[in-house]
């Protein structure tokens, strides 16, 4: 699968350098303490099967700009092998995509078997200035549908650039808190914690994490997830 860029993305997010960056900067302090760490499977454990976790994402998760060893969802397996849990992570991300996208390949971006998502979509909403009634209506049906099979869903949240105005950035930013009360799942809030407004740490568009920024992301949301898992591991154990 050809998880470059098309056209329509790259020019938006292209227009949109430094913006999301400003954003970002603006709103980090937004973003609560990560969850306690937990080790909920033990990896070397003979008896143990792994969890089966997906990410269904954008380029953030796909990997744009990288080596495939370096896209999030590789990095977070090894980081949780590494801790002793027995995960494994598939890369549904696919670049340029929006909520709306995501919603509507979700049935076969998800693979039968999946037992948690972790769900990273909704910045190329903020950066064309979609309707945030039509993000947060997609996110709900993802949510809905996902629960209907059974999946958990570990929700990230992402803020929206200033350029649209405060009305704009208000709604927007709400729905990631909004949809994780209604739906009663986890909620990290924002994906880019630690690494968006740092040069060092993103491509040259200003946008994208480099390898080294991508373990930071890893780092950061890392005791989130594995509380996550460790809930998740409760669950399907109980009889």
């Amino acid at each position: 699968m050809d998880l470059s860029y098309g056209s329509f993305g790259a020019a938006v997010e292209g227009l949109a350098r430094g913006i999301m960056v400003a954003a970002a900067g603006a709103m980090m302090a937004l973003s609560g303490p990560a969850l306690a760490q937990t080790s909920p499977i033990n990896a070397d454990a003979k008896d143990v099967k792994p969890i089966k976790l997906a990410v269904l994402g954008d380029s953030l998760t796909a990997g744009y700009g990288l080596p495939a060893s370096s896209a999030f969802p590789v990095r977070l397996q090894k980081a949780l092998r590494d801790r002793g849990i027995a995960a494994d992570v598939h890369n549904a991300g696919v670049s340029g995509d929006t909520t709306t996208g995501g919603l509507a390949r979700l049935d076969w971006s998800i693979p039968p078997g999946t037992e948690a998502v972790i769900l990273e979509l909704g910045a190329n909403d903020a950066l064309r200035g979609v309707d945030p009634k039509v993000a947060r209506g997609a996110l709900d049906d993802i949510l809905n549908k996902l629960k209907a099979k059974n999946i958990a869903v570990l929700l990230c949240g992402m803020y929206a650039p200033p350029n649209y105005g405060a009305e704009y950035t208000a709604k927007f930013n709400s729905i990631y808190p909004d949809l994780a009360k209604a739906h009663k799942v986890p909620l990290y809030p924002f994906f880019l914690d630690g690494v968006a407004t740092d040069a060092k740490l993103t491509q040259p568009d200003g946008l994208h994490p480099t390898a080294a920024g991508v373990d930071v992301v890893v780092e950061r949301i890392l005791p989130t997830v594995e509380a996550f898992l460790k809930d998740r591991a409760a669950q399907l154990s109980k009889p």
